[in-house]
């Protein structure tokens, strides 16, 4: 069990800044994983979930722990820092980075609850990982000491591989709060049961799977508000001032991580195809045979686009994300247009992915209509991360621009 003086320690030592040595070594430790986990992106796609065995072995190198608080065990380093070496990630197996990323970056988001909740989810199990449905379709009902839930969490990634779950729903005007009000509560994992609803074509591997609750009590002080993590202030920028990224919008890191997989996908379908097209001949027809597929203009242009397309998608949500986190550590709040501007950000990342892929997945010729080809799993899964309420960009891109004109903007921010 963490005791309080263990947080008052860890919070002295996370003043020391070891971020560079230890995103180094992540990385170097991720990519020794790098083969395993490509070789297995096929399995992991027909058997729609990621094996225990993946997990554990990035359990095993600390990568859930890169922004978990240190009082807890982690290491606590830069959001920006999970992002990046979760787009090396994706470039092997999207569906293992959706996972594996939003499994990483709720260890930043329980750290933003109560002290409390912290404990009850890391004190007795330290390497606990919790899954999360975000869209509060139900309503919770208020009893002594918190609130009862029952109903359906569509869309729980990773809920395999979870210890605890994220259930957004809408709790009833209480005490002050004269209206309803969305909020995040934690829920082990014994107090729910999962339904396998997931069937997809794109990121078939993530098992967001439905989650169902009957009748669940949940303490008061396992709630986080969304008007809390959205603006930043919430319980755990009180508990962790030292490190000032627990008072970071949600929006402005979470959706960052889940755009990272498209970015990801997008480079290893480069990868995959320059390693494939370099060496690829024509066999006959319109292009005439024992052709070089390099020598094509088409196909050059392909690679320069699609290569031009993920690197400044990888550019963008970095460089969104370092911004955001230097506000907060300067002492001030992020303001309601830069998370917009964050927002933007992310989906223009997704677009640009999708952009990369397609351009890819088009000139693979009838070679690439195999399932298993993983350009085209990539373009499959890169389309599917753009559909993603928080990735859709005519969602968020006429969001930014309602805010650009001088119109309220409407949407997630």
């Amino acid at each position: 069990m963490v005791e309080a003086q263990d947080i008052e320690v860890a919070c002295v030592a996370g003043a020391v800044d070891d971020s560079n040595a230890g995103t180094a070594a992540m990385r170097a430790n991720l990519y020794a994983l790098g083969g395993e986990i490509r070789a297995r992106a096929a399995q992991v796609e027909t058997e729609r979930r990621v094996p225990m065995s993946s997990i554990e072995a990035l359990r095993g190198i600390g990568y859930f722990d890169i922004v978990k608080p240190k009082a807890f065990g982690g290491s606590e380093q830069d959001f920006a820092t999970l992002v990046d070496l979760n787009i090396d990630l994706a470039k092997w197996c999207a569906s293992t980075a959706w996972v594996a990323g939003l499994l990483a970056a709720h260890q930043w988001l329980v750290g933003s609850f109560p002290e409390q909740a912290q404990r009850d989810v890391w004190g007795q199990t330290p390497d606990a990982l919790v899954c999360g449905s975000y869209a509060p379709a139900c309503h919770a009902e208020a009893v002594d000491g918190g609130y009862r839930l029952s109903g359906r969490w569509s869309f729980a990634s990773g809920c395999d591989c979870a210890q605890w779950s994220l259930c957004a729903a809408i709790l009833p005007p209480q005490g002050t709060r004269e209206m309803p009000a969305p909020a995040f509560l934690l829920v082990p994992e014994s107090d729910y049961v999962i339904d396998d609803t997931w069937h997809v074509v794109g990121l078939a591997g993530t098992g967001s799977k439905t989650l169902v609750l009957d009748n669940v009590f949940v303490p008061a002080h396992r709630v986080l508000f969304f008007s809390e993590t959205t603006s930043g202030l919430t319980p755990g920028a009180k508990l962790y001032p030292h490190k000032r990224d627990y008072a970071l919008p949600m929006l402005s890191m979470i959706p960052s991580c889940l755009a990272s997989v498209s970015v990801g996908a997008a480079l290893g379908a480069l990868e995959d195809y320059l390693e494939r097209t370099s060496r690829r001949v024509t066999r006959g027809a319109v292009a005439g045979g024992h052709n070089r597929m390099a020598e094509f203009a088409t196909i050059q242009l392909r690679v320069a686009e699609a290569s031009a397309s993920a690197d400044a998608a990888r550019m963008i949500l970095l460089s969104d994300l370092r911004e955001r986190q230097n506000t907060v550590r300067s002492g001030e709040s992020v303001s309601v247009e830069d998370r917009i501007h964050s927002r933007r950000g992310q989906a223009f990342a997704v677009s640009l992915a999708i952009r990369a892929t397609e351009a890819l997945n088009a000139s693979t010729g009838g070679q690439g209509l195999d399932l298993s080809h993983p350009v085209q799993r990539a373009w499959r899964d890169a389309n599917a991360v753009g559909r993603h309420i928080s990735m859709n960009w005519d969602t968020v891109g006429t969001m930014y621009g309602q805010m650009a004109l001088g119109l309220d903007p409407k949407g997630q921010y």
